[in-house]
């Protein structure tokens, strides 16, 4: 189960890159797809740093 979230940020991360890929042969705006893929990137690393935090006694 704590699989799922991962898969799904993986492949959102993999969509944001062929935009992004899209975005730069000037198909689809870079302004677009360049903060999308920033996004899931961001929520990677969120989802890394918030597994094994110590919340105290």
């Amino acid at each position: 189960m704590r699989r799922l979230p991962l898969i799904i940020i993986l492949s959102l991360i993999i969509f944001s890159f062929v935009l992004n890929l899209l975005g730069l042969m000037h198909l689809i705006p870079l302004f677009i797809s360049a903060p999308l893929l920033f996004l899931s990137f961001l929520i990677l690393v969120t989802f890394f740093n918030n597994r094994k935090k110590f919340k105290g006694f």
